[in-house]
């Protein structure tokens, strides 16, 4: 019996991902540039004249497929080359089995269909391949797959939630889940959808005003039905404002949660109950949530052993917890509020703080702090994104140069217990409480400003 790409018998569905170093801008190509690219004709396009690079294996399934390439159009390397090659030749390309998938790659689409998507077809994309028997074995087989859609896990993180001042002032004009309608059918389909709430919920809180010197905060609960109507699955509360009234206010909101089945972390009753870390698992991978509050207590009312509150940081006991859930087979996601500086590049002292955090094993530190959007960066293959910007927050147009209209949600991907890709989305605020996807240009835009503030460009 012999195995080729096609053949009379199907035994394996084989997907491979288009892939470019993480800080690529374009999303994806035409399959008409693809087999261009193949046939070394590619003359136009962000990957015109680049070799498409792909190891020996993948070549050979692919000539089965297409046909040999010419010499100038392949670049043949060992599978451990492949990542640290594309990175130090940018702009470049590579075609790799789905398995080989790493997060410092960015999956291109093709056609507008790409392998990391939750409703991808198989069927549809030009890099699936058919691998079967070149003669009937005479009994039935099932075919296997390198890509099984329910051993994945996709997480969406955010920035600053804060329903309050112009976004909540918005809320009671224009109805209270007006500022998810544009995100809610991202925020939806994804399996974890996590928000950070930095403000309680008071059944008293005061009608809202827009007073940008007043810094003491409230929600009204029924802006609580927005934060459900996106999707919520797991709230952060390591914020600086979630003690702004008192325990009193701190505990209704935690009794809030807990009524309509809202897991929380971060924060909580007290020092132990914030501490915990939210648990997870989803198509069989384990997932863990961590966080705290890096700011000094000065700014915040921190939980401790009797008052409840956000979680301070104890960088020492974070690296000993960290460790454990690897040991136990957890996927760690480390969140951080922290020094809001309204800068692109992340500063020093976020630097050092989340890089450590990478360093004791978190798979994906993701700040949850800053207003203004800042720069990202692999820590030992680890992602580390040093601040997303807003989610929910009245500063459209207020920073300088409206750099706080401008944010990310993050969507990380999780297959057989590893985590695999991420998905940059950036968000553009039209007005003090709604933001929405930008559009291609203008997401090529914002990437270019932000892969150059992390050092990539």
């Amino acid at each position: 019996m012999r195995l080729e790409v096609g053949g009379t018998t199907p035994i394996a569905h084989w997907v491979y991902a288009l892939v470019a170093p993480f800080p690529t801008i374009p999303d994806g190509v035409a399959q008409a540039d693809l087999s261009a690219a193949w046939a070394g004709t590619l003359e136009t396009g962000p990957f015109a004249g680049l070799p498409l690079k792909m190891d020996a294996a993948t070549y050979g399934a692919l000539t089965q497929l297409w046909g040999p390439s010419p010499v100038a159009a392949v670049e043949i390397l060992s599978p451990e080359e492949l990542l640290p090659t594309s990175w130090a030749n940018q702009p470049s390309w590579a075609i790799i089995p789905f398995e080989q998938l790493d997060p410092q790659w960015k999956v291109l689409q093709i056609e507008g269909i790409s392998p990391i998507q939750k409703d991808f077809d198989p069927a549809a994309y030009a890099l699936t391949l058919e691998f079967g028997l070149g003669t009937d074995p005479g009994v039935a087989i099932t075919p296997l797959s390198n890509r099984d859609p329910d051993k994945f896990t996709d997480i969406m993180m955010t920035g600053v939630t804060a329903l309050v001042r112009g976004t909540a002032l918005t809320m009671e004009r224009k109805g209270v889940l007006y500022p998810g309608e544009d995100i809610r059918p991202l925020t939806t389909a994804v399996d974890i959808m996590h928000v950070n709430n930095e403000i309680p919920f008071t059944p008293d809180c005061a009608f809202p005003k827009l007073e940008y010197d007043k810094l003491v905060f409230c929600s009204d609960v029924r802006y609580l039905d927005l934060l459900l109507d996106i999707g919520t699955d797991v709230m952060e509360l390591s914020g600086d404002h979630f003690g702004d009234y008192g325990p009193e206010g701190t505990l209704y909101t935690l009794d809030l949660y807990d009524e309509v089945g809202l897991p929380y972390y971060g924060g909580g009753r007290n020092l132990e109950d914030g501490r915990k870390p939210y648990l997870i698992e989803h198509n069989g991978n384990k997932i863990a949530f961590i966080g705290c509050n890096a700011k000094g207590s000065h700014y915040y009312a921190p939980a401790d052993e009797t008052t409840p509150g956000a979680v301070p940081c104890d960088f020492e006991w974070l690296e000993g917890e960290i460790a454990r859930l690897k040991e136990a087979g957890y996927l760690v996601v480390m969140t951080f509020q922290h020094v809001e500086y309204y800068s692109y590049v992340g500063q020093p002292d976020l630097v050092r703080d989340f890089g450590r955090m990478a360093a004791a094993g978190a798979d994906i530190v993701s700040g949850s702090q800053s207003h203004q959007a800042h720069g990202m960066a692999f820590v030992d293959g680890k992602f580390v994104h040093y601040g997303l910007g807003n989610l929910f927050f009245d500063q459209y147009l207020f920073c300088e140069n409206a750099v706080c209209d401008y944010a990310f949600m993050d969507r990380h991907i999780i297959y057989e217990g590893r985590y695999i890709s991420t998905e940059l989305i950036p968000i553009r605020f039209i007005d003090m409480a709604r933001p929405r996807p930008m559009t291609p240009e203008e997401k090529a835009w914002f990437l270019g400003i932000i892969f150059e503030a992390s050092g990539w460009k």
